[in-house]
């Protein structure tokens, strides 16, 4: 069993990811959208987000700091903390995040690494009281990460906060349940800018059908679009 997953995201009309190339068009500091779309997110009631390891970079602030020496790890799972109100799931790959403690915005940790992440940074992260997910597969498996979040750490709704590949690659997956978007009165408009969602030539067009479940106005202009994702047959 897996937790549902709301794609949360918040963009101007053309899309554009980074906030700081558009915000300018509304007229508002940044912080006055980022908090709009944090209250919107909060009304989602997950109990658990999760993003990649490009936006996890915006706030992993430690250095490489394993044990010596490296002892024995735990593979391919470590609960540091279980039954929290609420987790922040990172994907790192090849293990390249390192942080300074066990929580980020007031969260417990849980990271989502690649099969061949030594046992160095296993051992670094359960000694920070860091919960982990190592991947039994060259590929991390979305769909088996899920299942684990739900067996060992309680996680029944998850709200995905990508970077644009980790959002494309849980709607490949057929993950993905439903989208929140908070869109705001803007345009970026800056060419070959990175968009929300980023699937590669392949695209999504053919991947996913969306059916629109509730738009609401909401405070600096915004609008909170939330759309039931489907998908059609192969």
């Amino acid at each position: 069993m897996r937790p549902y997953v709301i794609c949360h995201m918040m963009g101007p009309l053309d899309g554009e990811l980074l906030v700081d190339r558009w915000s300018p068009s509304t007229g508002r500091p940044a912080e006055v959208l980022i908090a709009e779309y944090d209250r919107v997110h909060e009304a989602l009631e997950g109990d658990a987000w999760i993003a990649g390891r490009a936006v996890g970079a915006e706030f992993a602030e430690g250095q490489p700091h394993p044990p010596e020496p490296v002892p024995a790890v735990e593979r391919p799972l470590h609960v540091a903390r279980a039954g929290a109100e609420e987790y922040a799931v990172l994907i790192d790959p090849h293990g390249k995040l390192h942080w300074t403690g066990p929580e980020t915005y007031g969260a417990p940790l849980v990271m989502v690494l690649g099969r061949d992440v030594p046992d160095a940074h296993l051992a670094e992260l359960a000694a920070d009281g860091i919960s982990y997910i190592v991947s039994k597969q060259p590929e991390i498996d979305l769909g088996r990460t899920l299942e684990a979040l739900s067996a060992n750490f309680g996680v029944r709704r998850l709200i995905l906060e990508g970077g644009a590949h980790t959002n494309a690659a849980f709607l490949k997956a057929g993950l993905v349940d439903e989208i929140s978007l908070v869109l705001f009165p803007a345009i970026g408009g800056h060419s070959g800018s990175q968009t929300l969602f980023e699937a590669g030539e392949d695209g999504l067009a053919d991947r996913v059908r969306l059916s629109l479940v509730s738009a609401e106005v909401r405070q600096a202009g915004a609008v909170a679009l939330r759309y039931r994702v489907a998908y059609p047959p192969a």
